[in-house]
């Protein structure tokens, strides 16, 4: 108490305060110091930094490799339709050249090529949507551009203007029809 009291403060040389001062942190033994430590944390932080790093660089690689290949599938895309569609356009073009065709072989001619194109279309998962008369009108695969008056129930098919198409599951053109009015 009398050291608080008395205002003047006794500095000691500095070669002392810094003995000291180890001897005042010094950790019981089998604890690490501050310094070992902090070099312990240090090296795990460079460890995790690496590691985030690579993991950064493997996820960079990977978008980079996904975005070529998407731009691969959309160039190439059409290469098995274009593969199926090559012999369709041989057979036109040998119809052509024939001299002297007769109306017997043309219509054997075209026979061949519808046959060669259904198969090109099957190949490519591309698939007709031709509605029969009386079935139900589906907006989703059929568009109807007249409503005519029919002994069918209303809303339904009467008549194919013209087929339409499917890829997969999805719609390429819906098919035009006649729908029966309401009566």
């Amino acid at each position: 108490m009398h050291d608080q009291e008395n205002p003047e403060v006794i500095s000691q040389p500095e070669g002392e305060a810094a003995a000291a001062a180890p001897a005042a942190s010094a950790q019981p033994s089998g604890e690490p110091s501050l310094e070992e430590q902090l070099s312990a944390t240090e090296a795990k932080l460079a460890e995790m930094h690496d590691a985030f790093m690579r993991a950064k660089a493997d996820a960079e690689n990977i978008r980079r490799r996904a975005q070529e290949d998407v731009s691969k599938a959309h160039k190439f895309a059409i290469e098995s339709f274009a593969e199926a569609m090559v012999p369709v356009r041989d057979s036109l073009e040998m119809a052509l050249k024939v001299e002297s065709p007769t109306v017997d072989s043309i219509k054997e001619g075209v026979e061949m090529t519808l046959k060669q194109l259904t198969s090109a279309f099957e190949k490519n998962r591309l698939v007709e949507v031709m509605p029969q008369q009386g079935d139900k009108l589906d907006p989703n695969k059929h568009q109807a551009v007249a409503v005519v008056p029919a002994d069918q129930e209303a809303n339904t098919v009467v008549a194919v203007l013209q087929k339409g198409y499917m890829i997969a599951d999805r719609l390429l053109r819906p098919a035009i029809v006649t729908a029966a009015a309401p009566k």
